[in-house]
């Protein structure tokens, strides 16, 4: 294959990740925008192996058994990752990314020729800066991922580990960086391109593990756009067109992603990278009053009375909805109440879950129609004229002290409206805090009715007095 066709080839697998991109915007045209995103990295795949065929059949079946192993793998957790583990999947998807960015530079550092970057001792400079750039980023990520995978699979408390002076340590390996970077691209030592990446391995730790449990969605959107830098820079290095684009795209598209997060979360992105809000166990109150304030406890069967009687109904979905897995009994409550002419809506939090978007994909898997979720900014001014807002352990994007206690971790964040309809019906398995450690002031309102228990089996409580 001659170099034009290639680039016409990367050039198309190109637009199809914009298509991608475009159709992943919406739940409506996500499979679409999946659809052309596998079929614009086939073409990248297999344009690659054509126009820089491996030397040697052996290395040859070398590339073709790696493709098989990690095709396989892949296949096989798509189809077992349970849809509460996905934010931790994705976690290691970009620390897979990031250490793939560094092994590429290794590579290219040990084999210039091969790959039109110079001979050894005598590599152009602006490959060595590519080089090193791209292995810096790979490496934060990688780590940086590593610590947000164990934050969210509880291998780790989602609590911020705050260590002195830790905002003097992380500029001091900054400019450390920047240091050995220089003498890289003088001395073109292996040594420091090893001490680059060593370095870049603790900034990437100590960045991420400042960082509390809340702002997990915004550490996840921010890998994604590490893990696109780094592939960009790489494919400057190889000199790949594909990665270049796709690099730039999944960059861009993360940073965006990241200050959408940030906004919804009335965040600055530099606050959240400087540590974070978030823990696991709200603190406890010098007197301990807090604890004996009076909650209404109500049943299931109370519940669906309530819900029998109403005319408009607003389900906000959360995390408890996502370890119980209810969401299927809960769009099945919904079907009952819209058999029976009541109007149901689904309210979504930017920040919902544990990751952007948790949310909108468990409805989807449950085949809630698209037309029936909406968004904090659509949703909030209804809420008023709702009967029952019924809430199924969305914790903080729920909690009225975002807007009214400015001594909260959350003061500021715009949170869904739920207080303000007629009945707030709350499902949780206790009157823990939520993931940034604070208590819903909901709770102790007198509209608010508490539904102990595991989520499912609540919703499929509900779901029998309602039938």
């Amino acid at each position: 294959m001659n170099a034009s066709l290639a680039a016409f080839l990367y050039l198309v697998s190109g637009v199809l990740f914009i298509l991608a991109l475009r159709g992943l915007s919406s739940p409506e045209t996500a499979r679409q925008g999946n659809r052309y995103g596998v079929i614009g990295m086939g073409i990248a795949i297999v344009t690659t192996l054509a126009y820089q065929l491996p030397a040697g059949f052996f290395a040859l079946i070398l590339v073709i058994l790696g493709i098989a192993a990690g095709g396989a793998i892949g296949v096989w957790r798509a189809r077992t990752i349970q849809m509460t583990a996905m934010p931790q999947l994705v976690a290691l998807f970009h620390a897979l990314v990031g250490l793939a960015a560094v092994f590429v530079a290794a590579s290219a550092l040990n084999a210039p020729q091969a790959f039109g970057l110079g001979t050894p001792g005598a590599m152009h400079a602006g490959s060595l800066f590519e080089m090193a750039l791209g292995a810096a980023i790979g490496a934060i990520t990688f780590t940086g991922s590593i610590i947000a995978f164990m934050k969210l699979d509880g291998r780790m408390s989602g609590k911020p580990i705050l260590l002195p002076s830790r905002h003097a340590i992380n500029i001091g390996l900054g400019v450390l960086l920047a240091i050995l970077a220089v003498a890289f691209m003088a001395s073109e030592s292996h040594f420091v391109f090893w001490l680059i990446v060593l370095v870049s391995f603790a900034l990437g730790l100590l960045l991420i593990i400042p960082i509390g449990g809340a702002d997990m969605p915004v550490v996840i959107s921010m890998l994604n756009s590490y893990s696109g830098w780094a592939a960009a820079a790489i494919g400057f290095t190889l000199g790949n067109l594909a990665l270049i684009i796709t690099g730039a795209l999944v960059g861009s598209s993360g940073a965006i992603l990241s200050y959408v997060m940030c906004k919804g979360m009335n965040r600055s992105f530099i606050s959240v990278i400087l540590g974070g809000f978030g823990g696991e166990t709200a603190a406890p109150p010098p007197s301990g009053e807090a604890e004996a304030r009076p909650v209404k406890q109500g049943s299931p069967e109370e519940a669906a009375k309530i819900l029998k009687k109403a005319k408009k109904v607003i389900i906000v979905p959360g995390y408890g909805l996502a370890v119980a897995q209810a969401q299927h009994a809960v769009r099945e409550i919904a079907d009952v109440l819209k058999k029976d002419g009541v109007d149901v809506k689904y309210a979504i939090h930017p920040v919902a879950g544990r990751m952007p978007g948790h949310m909108n994909v468990l409805l989807a898997e449950a085949n809630v129609p698209y037309d029936e979720v909406f968004e904090l900014k659509e949703i909030n001014p209804e809420f008023a004229e709702a009967d029952v807002a019924l809430v199924i352990g969305a914790n903080d994007v729920t909690n009225p002290a975002a807007k009214t206690d400015p001594t909260s971790p959350i003061y500021g964040m715009p949170i869904l409206d739920v207080e303000n309809a007629k009945t707030v019906l709350f499902v949780k398995r206790g009157m823990g805090s939520g993931y940034a450690g604070v208590e819903n002031e909901l709770f102790f309102r007198n509209n608010t009715l508490m539904l102990f228990g595991d989520a499912k089996k609540v919703a499929d409580s509900v779901l029998r007095s309602l039938e």
